[in-house]
C-alpha cells in the first residue's frame, strides 16, 4: 500500500467515528438531569414562558427529529446558537479553542523538554543514584492529582512568591505564555512522568540490541550511536504514547482551566454542562474528537517516518 493510499484510508476511517460520536453525545447530553429552558429562565420562569421558549428552540420535537436536525446542521457546518450565551456556537468555540490548544501545546512542550533528556540520563545510569532520583521525583508528579498539583503551584508561585498571575489569559502572545505557564506545568507534570518512564524502558530495551553493538563495533562515536540508532528506535513506542495521551491532556485541561480560571473550551464545557447548553456540549465534543483524531493521524505519520514498516 502506498503512503498516499494509506493516508486517504485513514481519513475515511474517521468519518464513521465522528458520526457515532455525534449520535452518542447527542443522546448523552439529553440524559443530563434538569431542563435547559428552565435553567435559562431561572426560578421565575412561568410554565407558559417555558413552553414558549421550548417551542422556539425546537426542543419540543421528538428526539429523532432533533437528532436529524443536529446531523444536518453538522453536515452543513451550522452548529446552532448557544442556549446560555445566545451567540453562534462556532463563534463561541472559535474564541475559546485557541486558548486550550495553546495550553495543551505548552504542556506537551514542557513534558517532552523535561522527560526526554532525563529519560536518557536515567537509562544510561540504570539503577544508580541519578536513575533512582529521577524516577523518584517523577513518581511524585505521577501519583498526585492534577487539581492538587495546580493548587500547590498556584499557592506557592502565584500567591506567595507572586511570580505568576493567579489566572486569566492576557492580551499579547507573551502575556498568553506568561499566564499559561503554571497551568501548562500542572498539566504537563504527570504527562512528563509517563513519557519519561516509557522512554527509559524503551532505551533500556534498545541499547543492548545487536544492531547497536554492531554500530559500536564499526567505530561510530557514542553520540552518533545514541542519536541515530538508539533514540530513533526507542522513540517509536513513545510517539504512540504521546498520541494516545492527547485525549487525557484535553480531559486534564478541563480541571486545569477551572483551577486557574483560564477561558478555554475545558471551562466552557463545564459551564455548558451545568447550563444544559446542548448545542455547545455537542459541538465541543465533536471538535475535540476531530482534534484527537488528527493527533492520532499525526502520530501514525511520525511513526511511519521512524519505522517505514508501519505503512506497509
Amino acid at each position: 500500500m502506498s503512503r498516499g493510499t494509506w493516508l486517504i484510508s485513514r481519513l475515511l476511517q474517521m468519518l464513521p467515528t465522528f458520526l457515532l460520536i455525534g449520535i452518542a453525545v447527542f443522546v448523552l447530553a439529553r440524559l443530563l438531569p434538569g431542563n435547559a429552558v428552565e435553567a435559562m429562565l431561572g426560578e421565575r420562569g412561568t410554565d407558559e414562558a417555558v413552553a414558549r421558549l421550548t417551542a422556539r428552540l425546537g426542543l419540543d420535537k421528538s428526539i429523532f427529529a432533533q437528532l436529524m436536525a443536529f446531523l444536518e446542521g453538522v453536515m452543513s457546518g451550522r452548529l446552532g446558537d448557544s442556549l446560555a450565551f445566545r451567540i453562534p456556537v462556532t463563534r463561541l468555540i472559535g474564541e475559546r479553542l485557541p486558548v486550550t490548544m495553546m495550553l495543551t501545546g505548552l504542556a506537551v512542550a514542557f513534558a517532552l523538554t523535561a522527560a526526554v533528556p532525563l529519560a536518557f540520563v536515567a537509562a544510561l545510569n540504570a539503577n544508580r543514584w541519578p536513575d533512582l532520583l529521577i524516577r523518584g521525583v517523577f513518581q511524585v508528579g505521577l501519583s498526585s492529582p492534577i487539581f492538587y498539583v495546580g493548587l500547590v503551584l498556584l499557592t506557592v508561585f502565584a500567591a506567595w512568591l507572586r511570580l505568576f498571575p493567579v489566572g486569566g489569559y492576557g492580551d499579547t502572545l507573551g502575556e498568553h505564555i506568561y499566564h499559561l505557564f503554571l497551568p501548562a506545568m500542572t498539566l504537563g507534570l504527570s504527562f512528563a512522568a509517563i513519557v519519561m518512564r516509557n522512554l527509559r524502558a524503551s532505551i533500556l530495551g534498545v541499547i543492548h540490541a545487536e544492531y547497536v553493538d554492531f554500530a559500536r563495533a564499526k567505530g561510530l562515536r557514542g553520540s552518533v550511536v545514541l542519536l541515530r540508532h538508539v533514540m530513533r528506535n526507542a522513540l517509536i513506542a513513545t510517539v504512540t504514547l504521546v498520541g494516545l495521551e492527547i485525549g487525557s491532556l484535553l480531559g486534564g485541561a478541563v480541571i486545569t482551566e477551572t483551577v486557574f480560571a483560564v477561558p478555554g473550551v475545558g471551562r466552557l464545557m463545564v459551564d455548558s454542562i451545568f447550563a444544559r447548553d446542548y448545542p455547545v456540549i455537542q459541538a465541543l465534543t465533536l471538535v475535540l474528537a476531530v482534534f484527537v483524531s488528527l493527533a492520532f493521524l499525526v502520530t501514525d505519520i511520525v511513526q511511519m517516518w521512524l519505522d517505514p514498516r508501519v505503512g506497509r
